[in-house]
């Protein structure tokens, strides 16, 4: 086995990599940083070092995230983070073996994503321009809902738009996703004519040289992700909606969700939503069968029991 320098420059060298080599997002790098340094602290306590790992100390660490009380997502989340960083140090030349090759991960419930009906996003998008203490809070808050509704963005994506991605009445917006990965995604006429009518307000405010679309006087420099979510919930009360139902994700949701139920077809959903698999993107056709199991025991006439014919 190759000399190995100690676990936290392996570790280092690793985030590196994914940065460099496969442009991993911020968040993802401190989350492989978290789950390594985690295993790292535990295996030393046992005065085993992370890159002299077996098979069995691997084992072990994932039993005591068990004992802890974490929950599957988490568990398979660290194993994941774990079998990429072994994977790597055999690559690397590291290890002469990979320990982590093998170990089978905890069972993912597949639950299906929370969605709103079509009345129901025209209920927001009806309070969003009405919401708002002036007419430009008005227009922004229009110009949010429409965007997020047209174009299924993340929130991250819409709060961070540049200005300069919406000058000239764009049919498209240029969109920066996970890994700084861009993708391509049309605009329908009503969020335009919302774009429009904000990019005038903007430009008309104290913040009009900001490079952001949504400016903010915050440390970004733009609308945060918890402003909006915020101001997601508060339109939903005015919308007579239940604020648990409504955030900002359940309105991808439910763009990804109308479009299939339009016809529209999953590599085209997937492209849209910046989906890597589209096994990200299928489990939207369960939300719609979903619906059509319901539609079928409420509606047809031998679903209901004999004594209710």
């Amino acid at each position: 086995m190759t000399e190995s320098t100690p676990s936290a420059d392996r570790i280092a060298a690793f985030i590196e990599a994914q940065a460099a080599e496969l442009g991993a997002a911020r968040n993802t790098q401190l989350a492989y940083a978290r789950d390594l340094r985690d295993a790292a602290e535990w295996m030393a306590r046992r005065g085993t070092d992370l890159m002299a790992a077996d098979r069995d100390m691997i084992e072990a660490y994932l039993s005591h995230c068990t004992a802890q009380g974490l929950a599957a997502a988490t568990r398979a989340r660290r194993l994941s983070s774990i079998r990429q960083f072994f994977r790597f140090a055999f690559n690397e030349g590291w290890r002469d073996t990979d320990p982590a090759i093998e170990i089978r991960g905890p069972g993912r419930a597949r639950r299906l994503p929370k969605t709103l009906g079509v009345e129901d996003v025209v209920a927001l998008i009806e309070a969003a321009r009405r919401h708002g203490r002036s007419a430009a809070d008005r227009a922004r808050n229009l110009c949010l809902m429409e965007l997020i509704y047209a174009t299924g963005m993340r929130v991250s994506e819409l709060v961070s738009l540049p200005a300069a991605a919406a000058r000239g009445d764009p049919a498209m917006l240029l969109v920066r996703g996970k890994g700084d990965k861009e993708r391509m995604v049309p605009l329908s006429p009503a969020a335009r004519a919302a774009l429009a009518d904000w990019l005038v307000h903007r430009d008309a405010g104290a913040d009009a040289r900001s490079r952001f679309l949504f400016p903010s006087r915050g440390a970004l420099g733009h609308l945060t992700r918890n402003r909006f979510f915020l101001l997601v919930k508060e339109l939903a009360l005015a919308a007579g909606l239940p604020p648990d139902a409504v955030t900002p994700h359940t309105l991808r949701h439910a763009f990804a969700t109308h479009l299939l139920e339009g016809g529209a077809d999953l590599i085209s959903i997937q492209t849209l939503l910046g989906h890597a698999d589209v096994s990200t993107t299928e489990i939207y056709t369960h939300v719609v069968d979903a619906r059509l199991q319901e539609l079928v025991l409420t509606h047809h006439p031998l679903a209901r029991p004999r004594d209710e014919a």
